[in-house]
């Protein structure tokens, strides 16, 4: 972790994982979700070139993906960014879940319901959904 601050994004606060779970199920199929996920990921801010080190890059992933956070007040911030649009779209929805939580409430998120709630899982090639899994383990090891 840099001295620097992490830039606020509006996921997990203005925009959270029950919004995203309406927008989602509301979609009319894949490619609907898909174009859904790629919109968030345009709300998305770019993480600063200071936290693009190899410390913060999250293994597993087949893309390059930063994941950034810091804790204040014993609740978890996160920022991440990815050079591919459709992980950037992934990621928001993963900060959607975490963004602003306790440890406690981190381990507690049933992730594997929320995204079967989302209907992306099984459209996703493997290796972006063992990537998105990755991005997932970092963040409970992080609030571990």
């Amino acid at each position: 972790m840099t001295d620097a601050t992490l830039p606020q994004h509006p996921f997990g606060t203005e925009i959270t994982a029950n919004d995203i779970v309406k927008q989602m199920q509301a979609a009319n199929g894949w490619e609907d979700r898909y174009r859904t996920v790629i919109q968030l990921g345009k709300k998305l801010p770019a993480l600063p070139e200071t936290f693009k080190h190899e410390e913060l890059k999250v293994s597993g992933c087949e893309s390059q993906v930063w994941l950034a956070h810091e804790a204040q007040d014993g609740q978890f911030h996160f920022m991440a960014d990815s050079d591919a649009r459709i992980v950037r779209g992934l990621i928001t929805l993963v900060l959607a879940a975490y963004e602003g939580k306790n440890a406690e409430e981190i381990r507690a998120f049933d992730i594997d319901t929320y995204f079967e709630q989302l209907g992306l899982i099984a459209h996703l090639s493997p290796s972006r959904g063992n990537g998105l899994k990755a991005i997932v383990e970092q963040i409970k090891t992080l609030a571990n």
